[in-house]
């Protein structure tokens, strides 16, 4: 049974008792003695008939199958009675008619909503804070050195709980007040103590031990960690700026570069909810596994699934130490486990083989971290996994070997495969030797040097991120325009308000328990989202997750209006202020390519896990326009490519409060204090760097401190802003084909939907989506063929083969197994890093296991 403390007599939420809401409001607060007794649906259907504000949930109430009972509890209290509902339960509590029709959302998010949980506490905000402050100053510092070691917010998602746990036993006491919560803020306590007789130690410990440690409350504390951790990139262009440009940067003006650039991506994020949060079918599927773990940690549910008991919070436990232990072999005492391409090391001086094992056609590894490289396999559907693999076939096994077996673009001489950038002699191109001592571009001494040439991986991965921005608009207008033309147009006639719409179920029959086959409710639609389950959606549809968020206000446009256009002030002053030579149209220019290509990176994204970065765009975009300005293509870089990534995190984090039911006001505030706290506390930690560190971001750096991130992007400034585009693409440039791939990307999604539309759901070519199979392959390099294969082996493992075969075990399992597997392989990497390598003590350590896999003759 849910119990549920009923306040007020002002406000009706109508719901039916079978859908787990908890909010029902008819009850007011008076004194008397304690009243206990049995109400019948019929009784309360009277009452609450008049007051409906939401229709689905009046439709529910008229439902006269409806058996359910309240039991209505009225405790007293010094002053006056608490009234508690009851609703008993059944099993539409956990399967309403109108929950989500993907299999994976059922198995890791729960259908019901307890509006009456405590989330806005001193505990949440605390842990809170204290998670921002921590994660981003520490990951800042890290970054700055080789080898580098991140904390990342898996855990922080583990270690919070048990300090959670902690709180509550420390500052709370058997006799304290009852508390009131409504939508997660603290609305009264009941005491028959007076004020005057409480101690101020006593409220204070009181105020401190507000609610009660859950998963709401856990969840915020994991948000705000996920929008911090990562560090700032306007923290490498400072660096770079600072370093290496020997420019003298101010505080604000580090602060003004730093905040803006993190928070625009929020306005982005805020301002397409309608496209990317609420819509069942934009799934977010990185998002599950967290739910996976709230309910692992939080539910004490144990259902038997296809014979096995073990609950998942034990799994979880076994996994966890597994993974943290197995770690040590591949991650520290047997590295030659992660490389495990047994075929070279009977043949290591030979090329070919070499190459064949760079390309992934021999994928057998045991580290997780190489598994897991491109992401959790166990977190992208199979059909998208198919795509990534077809693309790593066509691309790097078919076209690449060929064009480098045949010399085109002079790929013979230089490595098949590599993350560097090479000389006419094949050495790693020296940018120092084509500048003057003011990093300008010489002319003279690169007509002396050498043109810059490139691995063919490395060509053809520039080439297919061209193919997939141009199949990211084509594709979205195809499959997706109606319908975002049709929310918009929504969206203006309401006012951009989102208040008060209506719930709007999804219109199908009621699903059965078996949701597995491909086959069920079959119809040709424009949208290619539920290709694998074989369901019709659309953005306008709405599940059971849209419809309990309505009990929550949500925030007004306007914030996210106000927002952006004070971020966006402060990045005019920036550029237009301080000499980054970029103009404040250039600005602009950066963010309309964010906002033109935002709906469709988030799509992708929400969809099949897989990130299409604007990273190289940027650069190129920046290089053609305004050439010969590394700063600027560095800052406008910045504003273009992060707004757009953080923007993807932000929405991925508003889909997670989506499916936590965390009121989105508070939401907002969590995340935008947590992001102003990140930006502040890295920006401090870099200047104490700068300070404290000698010869920071040199070679002879003590400790490893040598800024391989801020160099890389530094040298990335130097070829796309200084040397610019038009040597490597303009006419009579040597990688010029590599521009048609802009048309391949534009016509052929439009080839697959006019050819797709016309075939059923089960269909192939419904399967196919162009914008994956290009866009993936930005991770080469520095990510090898062995990360694609093993990675989308593990994919089918889990999501093809025991998902079709053992349902109930991949529902309870696979994402507690992803998170427990993510969990011990950060935590070992912190472990091995600060316990064992930093101190040395492993210093001069070698075997077999250590040095065979490095006498290869590598490709890579």
């Amino acid at each position: 049974m849910s119990r549920t403390p009923l306040i007020s007599p002002s406000r009706s939420n109508v719901s039916d008792a079978s859908y787990g809401a908890v909010s029902t409001q008819y009850v007011s607060l008076d004194d008397g003695a304690a009243v206990l007794r049995e109400a019948s649906m019929d009784d309360v259907r009277k009452r609450d008939k008049q007051k409906a504000t939401n229709s689905q949930s009046a439709q529910d109430l008229q439902n006269p199958s409806s058996t359910a009972k309240y039991r209505i509890a009225k405790h007293s209290h010094g002053e006056g009675d608490v009234i508690f509902v009851q609703a008993d339960t059944t099993d539409e509590d956990e399967n309403p008619p109108d929950n989500s029709r993907y299999p994976q959302v059922r198995a890791s998010v729960s259908a019901k909503d307890d509006v009456t949980a405590s989330i806005s506490t001193p505990r949440m905000w605390i842990l809170s804070l204290l998670c921002a402050f921590l994660g981003s100053g520490t990951n800042l510092f890290f970054s700055l050195r080789y080898p580098s070691v991140a904390i990342t917010p898996i855990i922080a998602l583990v270690v919070v709980h048990p300090l959670g746990l902690a709180w509550d036993r420390l500052v709370k006491r058997d006799d304290d007040p009852v508390e009131i919560f409504q939508y997660g803020q603290h609305i009264k306590q009941y005491s028959d103590e007076t004020s005057k007789s409480v101690s101020t130690l006593v409220r204070v410990r009181r105020w401190l031990g507000q609610g009660k440690w859950n998963e709401k409350e856990h969840a915020c504390v994991y948000i705000s960690s996920n929008v911090s951790f990562g560090f700032a990139f306007a923290t490498d262009v400072i660096v770079e700026q600072t370093k290496f440009y020997k420019q003298d940067l101010s505080i604000f003006y580090q602060l003004a570069l730093t905040v803006s650039t993190q928070i625009l991506g929020y306005s982005f994020a805020g301002l397409t909810r309608r496209y990317l949060v609420r819509p069942p079918s934009m799934i977010w599927p990185a998002t599950l596994m967290s739910t996976a773990m709230f309910t692992t940690m939080h539910k004490s549910e144990n259902k038997i699934a296809n014979g096995w008991r073990i609950t998942r919070w034990s799994f979880f436990l076994i996994v966890f130490f597994s993974a943290l232990a197995w770690y040590l072999l591949p991650g520290l005492l047997f590295p030659a486990l992660s490389y495990f391409s047994v075929i070279t090391w009977f043949a290591p001086q030979n090329v070919v083989v070499a190459n064949l094992v760079g390309l992934g056609m021999f994928p057998i590894t045991f580290d997780w971290a190489q598994i897991a490289y491109i992401g959790s396999p166990l977190l992208t559907p199979w059909w998208a996994a198919a795509n990534v693999v077809a693309g790593l076939v066509i691309v790097m096994w078919i076209v690449a070997p060929i064009m480098y077996y045949k010399n085109a673009l002079y790929s013979a001489f230089l490595p098949m495969l590599s993350s560097s950038v090479f000389d006419n002699a094949g050495n790693p191109y020296d940018v120092s030797r084509i500048l003057t001592p003011d990093f300008l571009f010489d002319r003279e001494k690169y007509d002396a040097y050498s043109k810059v040439y490139l691995p063919i991986t490395y060509a053809l991965a520039y080439g297919v991120q061209f193919a997939g921005l141009s199949a990211l608009v084509t594709h979205t207008a195809c499959w997706y325009g109606p319908e975002i033309w049709q929310v918009s147009q929504q969206s203006v006639n309401h006012g951009a308000s989102d208040g008060g719409a209506l719930y709007k179920p999804i219109n199908v029959r009621r699903h059965t328990q078996n949701t597995e086959s491909p086959r069920m409710h079959l119809k040709r639609s424009r949208s290619t989202v539920t290709v694998e389950t074989g369901i019709d959606t659309s953005m306008q549809a709405e599940d059971v997750h849209s419809r309990l968020m309505r009990h929550y206000q949500d925030v007004p446009v306007g914030w996210y209006l106000a927002t952006f256009f004070a971020m966006l002030a402060i990045g005019m002053f920036v550029v237009e202020y301080y000499p980054v030579h970029l103009p404040w149209y250039g600005l602009l220019l950066a963010l309309a390519i964010t906002a033109v290509l935002y709906i469709p990176v988030g799509i992708v994204m929400a969809i099949t896990n897989q990130h299409s970065s604007l990273y190289l765009i940027c650069q190129l975009i920046c290089g053609t326009v305004f050439p010969g300005r590394p700063v600027a293509n560095m800052v406008f870089t910045t504003y273009c490519y992060i707004s757009s990534a953080q923007g993807v995190k932000f929405s991925s984090d508003l889909k997670l409060g989506h499916y936590m039911k965390i009121p989105p006001k508070l939401l907002f505030q969590v995340q935008m204090l947590a992001t102003l706290v990140s930006s502040f506390t890295q920006v401090g930690v870099l200047n104490w760097m700068f300070v404290k560190i000698p010869s920071l971001c040199s070679p002879d750096a003590i400790n490893g401190f040598s800024c391989p991130l801020a160099r890389v992007h530094f040298n990335g400034s130097i070829l796309w802003g200084v040397v610019g585009p038009q040597r490597f693409f303009g006419p009579g440039a040597l990688y010029r084909p590599l521009i048609w791939f802009f048309l391949v990307g534009a016509i052929a999604p439009i080839i697959v939907f006019v050819i797709g539309r016309r075939k059923p759901l089960i269909s192939v070519w419904r399967k196919i989506n162009l914008p994956v199979l290009f866009g993936s392959l930005s991770w080469i390099p520095p990510a090898t063929g062995l990360n694609f294969t093993s990675w989308a082996v593990v994919c089918f493992i889990f999501n093809s083969l025991i998902r079709r075969r053992k349902p109930e075990w991949w529902g309870k399992y696979t994402m507690t197994l992803s998170a427990a597997l993510d969990s011990g392989l950060a935590i070992g990497v912190v472990v091995i890093f600060f316990g064992v390598l930093f101190p040395g003590w492993m210093k001069g350590f070698t075997w077999w296991g250590t040095e065979v896999y490095k006498q290869v003759l590598h490709s890579v």
